[in-house]
């Protein structure tokens, strides 16, 4: 079994492999070969991944380090790349290339459609690209040994999001002519380099104090520097946890994450169910060693955590873009999980990782399958020139608003949608039910308040839910696009089948009383529960499954999903008519729906002053001062009145060029006395020649 892990590196270079194969020849392949060359990539770092787990259950989980090549050597600076093969490395790559392959699987369908409504058919391979690096990075993000090569593809996932948000840059997302979403591009790049600027801060303390960025030996000093100087783990862990707010879209870094539904939706299920947005959490569940020496640090992840799972949910809420609102559920799902790698319970934590990339996954793509069936509906509608005065009806596929109906004309994806929506609202047996009560349980026991702040949020993520299905699917279309919406084609809906039946069984993963995924991890994460008093409630254990936790949480979301029903379902909205929460809650839903203002507020406390100091050093610095005074003036206007006054005028006229005529001056009245010499007259010849000799004679006679 050993000579598997030698396999490790494939995990990356088979992507690389299919991303350099589509470049090469992918404007010579056709749409199915371009699709399959991708998928068939990502699926054979699935088929390693599984080896690798294999190899490590038959080994009895002990990790396996594997050296590939020498990357930095500085004196006594030495930088491998290594792969580092344990139970939570190996579980990230089986989500990121399990759940990936079934993405690309399905844009294959979802892209050829995408690129003919959009008019860029040439654009389709490069998708697959972009696809293919995203999963190398996030391998190389997982899998790597140190900090360096963790940073390394946490950057290059970065570098992707930017690549595939920005997909259509020169267009928004109704594919009108636009920067928006170039723009949201741009967003999501700056936010997250805010926060590698805090995991570059925590790198760099880190080399400081331990000499190495190495897992292994970072982890084995942590004890004895935690005991010198118990504030520089302190210091390293809080800055990871910026980096972690960043790349997982904790407040206050989760802004860009909604703007990201700019790229395709396949895009939208890679970055926001399996790979990009979970990486912070595994940044912190690998960096447990150093988090559970302290506990302030700890705390303080479990609350950013819980607050932005709360936070999120509000605004999920009150938003009628369908992606979006998938979008805050995400945000609000990644607290679930931050906040349980921060409280300690990483086991917990994974688990929901786990099962959120199978439901979420599942809820992006069902609604690219709803968008993509609008678009379709909508194209069949007859199409005339608007009259005069009038302009052409503005249709958004995404908007809720326009929808309806839906469960008649996409039946499929109707149900899967529903698989989808139950799972995320923690409804028994869905695998959601399972993972998000393991999180509500620890959270009981250890900090009361996150407890209460994450069943305020998840009983509104089954009312944003709820809300979402009665919008969508029932009722009467609200738009003839709806009315005339067709099901997506069985390249896209057998993948979502797959992600349906991984919503309902993922639970079986950590079943209570089996606990295997508890029992797999634990063979690299070690959890340490601490002392705590519990109450006779809370004390009531089947296996690690507290009937009443679940049971709350259970009815709660019953609950939520009972009174979408009764604003939402029971009297179905008609077309133009506005939500029926608006008038009661007044400008609380207006907030809801404007995202609590953050957008503004961001606008107004940093983007604008940014802007306003920008154009200042641009137009009064730059080209005020420093170019029309500064250059202009003092540069070009001394060079001009040294050139001109000094050099010109005084030295090269007055002095250089009066030396030059003086001579000339000189030679030409020595030339005009000589010339007088020469008159033509023998006779004045005749003299001077006496005259010379007379000279010779009365010389050589004195001498």
């Amino acid at each position: 079994m050993d000579t598997l892990f030698s396999l490790v590196p494939l995990i990356v270079f088979l992507p690389v492999l299919g991303l350099l194969i589509n470049i090469a020849f992918g404007g010579k392949m056709g749409e199915k070969a371009i699709g399959t060359v991708a998928s068939a990539a990502s699926g054979l770092a699935f088929v390693v991944s599984v080896l690798l787990g294999v190899a490590l259950w038959a080994g009895g989980g002990a990790e396996h380090v594997v050296p590939l090549a020498e990357w930095i050597r500085i004196g006594t600076l030495n930088i491998p790349w290594t792969f580092r093969v344990d139970t939570l490395s190996v579980t990230m790559m089986l989500v990121v290339s399990g759940v990936g392959t079934l993405i690309h699987i399905y844009a294959i369908g979802y892209m050829h459609e995408d690129v003919r409504f959009k008019n860029d058919v040439g654009r389709y391979a490069r998708f697959f690209v972009f696809l293919n690096l995203f999963i190398a990075m996030m391998m190389i993000l997982v899998s790597g040994d140190s900090y360096l090569m963790l940073f390394v593809g946490w950057e290059g996932v970065g570098l992707c999001s930017f690549l595939l948000i920005g997909f259509w840059y020169e267009m928004d997302t109704l594919g009108r002519p636009s920067w928006a979403n170039s723009n949201a591009a741009k967003k999501a790049m700056i936010a997250n380099r805010i926060g590698d600027f805090g995991f570059l801060l925590a790198a760099f303390t880190m080399f400081w104090a331990f000499g190495s960025l190495q897992f292994g030996e970072v982890f084995g000093k942590a004890s004895q520097i935690a005991a010198a100087t118990p504030g520089v783990i302190l210091f390293i862990t809080l800055f990871l946890l910026v980096g972690v707010a960043g790349k997982s879209a904790q407040i206050p870094l989760y802004v860009w994450l909604p703007d990201a539904m700019a790229g395709p939706t396949p895009v939208s299920a890679l970055i926001h169910a399996a790979t990009m947005v979970t990486a912070g959490v595994y940044l912190v569940a690998r960096s447990w060693p150093l988090y559970s020496l302290v506990p302030n640090a700890q705390f303080i992840v479990a609350l950013v955590g819980a607050v932005t799972a709360l936070f999120a949910a509000t605004i999920a809420a009150g938003q009628y873009d369908i992606k979006k609102v998938l979008a805050y559920s995400t945000i609000s799902q990644l607290g679930f999980m931050v906040a349980a790698v921060g409280m300690g319970a990483y086991v917990a934590g994974m688990f929901h990782l786990i099962t959120h990339a199978f439901f979420k996954a599942l809820l992006f793509l069902s609604a690219g399958s709803v968008i993509l069936g609008m678009e379709r509906g909508h194209h069949h509608l007859p199409h005339h020139e608007p009259e005069a005065g009038h302009t052409e009806e503005l249709f958004d596929p995404g908007d809720m608003r326009n929808m309806g109906g839906l469960r008649k004309q996409m039946p499929v994806t109707f149900w899967l949608y529903i698989f989808g929506t139950l799972a995320l609202a923690g409804i028994f047996p869905f695998a959601g039910f399972w993972s998000k009560d393991e999180i509500l349980l620890d959270a009981a026991r250890k900090f009361p308040a996150i407890y209460i702040l994450l069943t305020i949020a998840a009983f509104l993520t089954a009312f944003y839910m709820g809300r979402q299905i009665w919008m969508v699917f029932y009722g009467k279309p609200r738009h003839a696009a709806a009315e005339h919406a067709q099901e997506s084609p069985k390249v896209m809906t057998v993948p979502l089948m797959v992600l349906a039946a991984l919503s309902l069984l993922g639970g079986l993963l950590n079943f209570p009383g089996i606990d295997t995924l508890t029992n797999w991890l634990g063979h690299t994460i070690e959890a340490a529960e601490g002392e705590v008093a519990l109450p006779a409630w809370l004390a009531v254990s089947w296996g690690g499954f507290n009937p009443w936790t679940a049971l709350i949480s259970l009815g709660l979301a019953l609950l939520a999903i009972y009174i979408s029903w009764l604003i939402y379902g029971r009297k179905p909205l008609e077309n133009g008519q506005k939500d029926p929460l608006k008038q009661p809650f007044g400008f609380i839903f207006t907030a809801l729906e404007r995202k609590w203002y953050v957008d503004e507020i961001y606008a107004a406390v940093i983007l604008n002053p940014y802007v306003a100091i920008s154009r200042f050093l641009a137009d009064v610095i730059d080209w005020r001062f420093w170019h029309d005074w500064f250059h202009e003036k003092v540069i070009a206007g001394t060079y001009n009145f040294v050139s001109k006054t000094v050099l010109d005028l005084r030295i090269d006229q007055q002095f250089i060029d009066a030396i030059a005529n003086g001579l000339g001056n000189l030679t030409r009245r020595v030339s005009g006395s000589l010339r007088r010499l020469q008159n033509g007259f023998v006779r004045s010849y005749a003299l001077a020649v006496l005259f010379g000799v007379v000279i010779i004679l009365g010389y050589l006679l004195l001498k």
